[in-house]
């Protein structure tokens, strides 16, 4: 099955076209009628394109692998050589168009810095005085790597050609100049603008041993860019093809693309300058241009040094900026400039040091815009308003107004609605909305900071001006207290990890709901549950006896009681801490409300099941044991605290909020996909514990008490939720840690750690924070365990996690985590990734408050054990041969 050819006619000579697989040479004969000659192609050329027939016969042949008899024969059938016909028909395109090559000539993707570009099949114009076997070599090599080529005969039909399709790849014959001047014809194409970008290679004779090879400088200076030593074999055409491609081709394509980075740059609202690393101007930007009134001839060229300099930098900025970026580090500060005008204004600048050719600096980009002052917008506006040549006051004016726009005390009202003869009363009417807000009696704390860092910026030195502009960059954020994770998060481990903790949810996928039972289950357990916390069997009451102790076995104990571990704990540790006796209920009354609370954890869960529940109660058990704990936080909180560990997973269905929030699960919509899981543990926990007498441990306190534990109990589970995480240690460290260190610092005095404690219970804000953090770390206090605990930990969140995964595959949903997928996950990987990016900085917050070094010991311990495993390419859990033992 052959394709159908590809005709085209062009003003000045004849379309060569391959038709077919079949047709695989250019030296198909064929005769068309009306006065036409039989030509040496396909098609052929007549002054009139409506002459060629709509069907064409084609003769069928072997392809000539070689120059024989046949191209003399069809030359000669032909009445006349190329050479013999009438100017205007003496040139001939000829175009690769088979089923093959198109199969070979697809797209490319490269990547050019950031950009990702497409490159298309390669063109290739082949000028030569007559056919030959070298022009037929380059022609098969053309073919064989699937390039579009064109061949011409003759200058002008050579220019014709070039300016309709832009090859990239030009082929001169210059073996001899009987014919043409190849190198006037490489200097006609180059003297057009689009040959920037072309490669144009001189196809010369072959020199003789004993002959002295000849310089390529003429070749240079006439515009080409490499010789090929004639060579007619298809291979060797094909590898210098292929070559240029790879080479210059390439390059010249990417520099191409920097049109559209120009063209961006353009139109940038920002001001941009590049600069050599000698400081010798090489581009700015229009923005430019009109914020310093200079053109940009007036520029280019010229060294920094040349231009007026503001007086009102000082010289130890200057040194700073210097030293930043010679040291090819970015600065950023405000600086004063001087525009063309002898004006000085205030920038806002920044400095990228670009690294170039050998490794070194060899760029300097400066970004600039308007630090955005009254003094500023006066003296622009004056100046845009004088500048009447420029073309640009109206969008000069427009820049000044959005200026005084920017920072809302720096606009004057009044002056602003003067200049607006439009619609006066409309106006009037929004400006005076706006110094209604400037004087609003009610204003949110963060209003009140920035308006008093405005005001102090007005007066201040460059260096403290400077400075407070970065404080009000960062006090505008909406994420005050989402740090910026840096280059870690390249990581998948890591990022899939902290984007599924992170993250609420990502969408909504109709018609993919996950539901779990709504049902309570209010049935007592059926294990033996003791009477009272005396009558525990011996073999768990010997376990407990060490519950004190962070290395306590909760593993042990579960095994025990048949994976109903947190009635018992519960029991001997609400004993300890007095629950009973503060909440004014009997001992049979918490083991009955403790049952129903273990019964709504799921035991089929690997890891959120009532042994992580006995393991956070234990953990929080600990720390209020710890001296500092105990002394700052009231008896109240403590049992919250306890009541909080206990329910804080309850009903736990072992997925994320992400997947309940993708699946559109009834909890994502009723908690509107924010805090789904923790605002439902609550809510049932409560629930559960009102919905009978016989197990509601809060029915004999008064109101006011009941509302005040209810509060803490809810505000510490909501803690446990991640998306709040940094914003919950960031507070604890700048309210508790960094008061405690000045103190600690400071002259030491008698009682000083009494006075501290006491501070903190002075201040209710500051307890929250504690059993905020406190809670916090007890839900994750898995890394900090004994190494067999903590592996056995990260076995059972890798399985839920898998799990997740597996589900989400299944259902169709997003994949929250894509790392954790049972067959190629590596489980050190991401123990690494949670402890670098959760545990340390939260820990070593916790550890410097309640002091807690066998923690921090064990901590140590098992990131090292993490990453020996990780450094091993270890996936698993253990090493192959600790798993064997």
């Amino acid at each position: 099955m052959g394709c159908a050819p590809s005709i085209h006619v062009s003003h000045s000579g004849v379309i060569y076209c391959r038709d077919s697989e079949e047709s695989n040479s250019p030296h198909q004969t064929t005769t068309i009628s009306q006065g036409t000659a039989t030509l040496h192609g396909l098609f052929v050329k007549t002054d009139a394109a409506d002459s060629i027939p709509s069907v064409l016969a084609y003769q069928s042949r072997q392809p000539p692998p070689s120059a024989g008899p046949r191209r003399k024969e069809r030359r000669e059938s032909g009445g006349a050589s190329a050479r013999s016909r009438t100017p205007h028909c003496c040139s001939v395109e000829a175009e690769t168009q088979t089923s093959s090559s198109s199969s070979k000539a697809s797209t490319a993707e490269v990547q050019v810095g950031p950009m990702r570009l497409t490159q298309y099949p390669i063109q290739v114009l082949l000028i030569f005085a007559e056919e030959d076997n070298q022009s037929n070599g380059f022609w098969w090599a053309c073919d064989r790597a699937g390039y579009r080529c064109n061949v011409a005969w003759t200058l002008e039909s050579a220019l014709e050609c070039f300016l309709d399709k832009h090859q990239e790849i030009i082929v001169i014959d210059h073996r001899n100049s009987k014919y043409f001047d190849a190198e006037d014809i490489c200097r006609s194409i180059r003297a057009t603008e689009l040959s920037e970008h072309t490669v144009i290679l001189a196809v010369v004779p072959r020199t003789s041993a004993d002959q002295e090879e000849t310089s390529v400088l003429p070749l240079l200076d006439a515009g080409f860019d490499r010789q090929f030593l004639e060579n007619s074999s298809v291979t060797a055409c094909y590898n210098e093809l292929v070559q240029i491609e790879h080479g210059e081709v390439r390059s010249q394509f990417k520099l191409r693309a920097c049109n559209a980075v120009f063209t961006a740059l353009d139109h940038c609202q920002e001001a941009v300058e590049i600069t050599s690393e000698d400081h010798v101007i090489q581009y700015v930007n229009p923005a430019f241009e009109r914020m310093m009134g200079y053109c940009k001839g007036e520029l280019i060229g010229k060294e920094l040094t040349e231009l007026p300099k503001s007086e009102k930098n000082s010289a130890d900025l200057l040194d700073n900026i210097n030293t930043f970026i010679k040291k090819g580090k970015e600065w950023q500060g405000v600086y004063y400039a001087r525009r063309k005008s002898g004006d000085s204004i205030q920038q806002h600048v920044k400095i990228t040091p670009v690294v170039g050719q050998g490794g070194k600096i060899r760029h300097f980009v400066s970004l600039k815009r308007l630090h955005c002052t009254n003094e500023n917008n006066k003296q622009l506006y004056k100046s845009h308003r004088e500048d009447k040549n420029t073309g640009d006051n109206s969008q000069s004016e427009s820049s000044s107004y959005k200026c005084k726009n920017r920072r809302k005390d720096s606009a004057d009202v009044k002056s602003i609605t003067s200049q607006s003869s439009d619609a006066p009363s409309l106006q009037t009417r929004r400006y005076s909305s706006m110094a209604r807000i400037h004087s609003m009696t009610i204003e949110a704390p963060i209003t009140k900071v920035i308006n008093i860092i405005n005001a102090a910026q007005e007066n201040s030195p460059i260096t403290v001006a400077e400075a407070l502009d970065r404080v009000l960059e960062i006090l505008r954020t909406t994420e005050l207290y989402s740090p910026q994770l840096g280059t870690k998060d390249e990581d998948p481990h890591t990022s899939d990890l902290v984007g599924g903790l992170m993250n609420d949810g990502l969408r909504r996928l109709s018609g993919n709901e996950y539901v779990f039972s709504k049902n309570m289950n209010l049935s007592h357990t059926h294990l033996p549950v003791p009477n009272t916390i005396n009558d525990v069997p011996p073999c768990i009451a010997q376990l407990l006896d060490n519950e004190e102790s962070w290395d306590f076995n909760i593993f042990e104990l579960e095994a025990v009681t048949n994976k109903r571990p947190l009635v018992y704990l519960g029991l001997k540790v609400f004993a300890r801490f007095g629950v009973s006796e503060f909440l004014n209920c009997s001992e049979a009354t918490l083991r009955a409300w403790l049952q129903v609370i273990e019964a709504n954890y799921h035991s089929s869960n690997s890891y959120h099941n009532s042994t992580h529940a006995a393991d956070v109660l234990h953990a929080t058990a600990f720390f209020l044991g710890k001296e500092r704990v105990k002394g700052s936080l009231d008896h109240l909180d403590e049992v919250a605290a306890l009541i909080a560990a206990t329910i804080h997973d309850v009903d736990h269905p072992g997925r994320t909020n992400s997947f309940l929030c993708n699946a559109g699960s009834e909890l994502a919509v009723l908690y509107n996909d924010t805090a789904v899981l923790e605002s439902h543990h609550t809510a049932l926990a409560f629930q559960l514990t009102t919905k009978d007498s016989k197990y509601n441990i809060f029915k004999n306190i008064d109101r006011n008490r009941y509302r005040t534990l209810r509060q803490a109990i809810i505000d510490m589970v909501l803690a446990t939720e991640m998306t709040k995480h940094f914003e919950h240690v960031n507070k604890f460290v700048n309210s508790i840690n960094k008061p405690m260190a000045s103190e600690e610092t400071s002259p030491r005095r008698e009682g000083s750690e009494t006075e501290c404690t006491t501070n903190i219970k002075n201040f209710p804000d500051n307890q929250t924070l504690i059993k905020r953090m406190m809670i916090k770390c007890a839900d994750v206090a898995n890394p900090c365990r004994p190494l067999e605990l903590c592996i056995e930990w990260a076995g059972r969140i890798s399985e839920e996690y898998f799990a997740q995964t597996d589900e989400e595959k299944r259902q169709g949903l997003p994949v929250v985590m894509p790392v954790f997928d049972r067959n190629t996950c590596s489980i050190p990987k991401s123990q690494i990734s949670f402890i670098d990016y959760f545990i340390t900085d939260m820990f070593d917050a916790w550890d410097a408050f309640a002091h807690l070094p066998v923690l921090m010991q064990h901590l140590a311990n098992n990131y090292k054990h993490w990453k020996t495993l990780d450094d091993l390419k270890c996936k698993s859990l253990r090493l192959p041969s600790e798993n064997n033992n």
